[in-house]
């Protein structure tokens, strides 16, 4: 099952704030992402946080379409809590308010992946 990470430029020195900010944070409301009939097209199946200096990493594991999880988040009321809180501390400024610009967003702050590799596809599975 593939990976996301997303990347956040932070002002340094917030490292607390922010552990904060995330651990309060609502939860999501739903994990399952549907197209426009109502059928899943996709399921976020966890996320992470991580953050050190200048930079705040969000590790998404999800099944199915990947594209529909921009628009999936960008509907989330939980996300856009986050959003509006972590504003004070990003080094960069972005339009996270429409689902256009937090999709922009999403697409233009994902890492590229290298690797990725389960237990599941190891050779050695039995």
């Amino acid at each position: 099952m593939p990976y996301a990470m997303i990347t956040f430029r932070i002002k340094p020195g917030h490292e607390e704030e922010l552990t904060e900010l995330f651990g309060g944070a609502p939860p999501l409301e739903s994990p399952v992402v549907t197209d426009e009939d109502g059928q899943e097209t996709a399921r976020l199946l966890g996320t992470g946080v991580f953050v050190k200096d200048d930079v705040l990493v969000r590790l998404v594991h999800y099944e199915g379409d990947f594209a529909g999880i921009a628009r999936h988040l960008a509907g989330q009321r939980h996300v856009h809590i986050i959003e509006d809180k972590i504003v004070p501390f990003l080094a960069d400024a972005r339009d996270t308010a429409t689902s256009e610009g937090f999709a922009a967003f999403f697409r233009n702050s994902m890492m590229r992946c290298v690797t990725q590799s389960s237990s599941e596809t190891h050779p050695t599975r039995l």
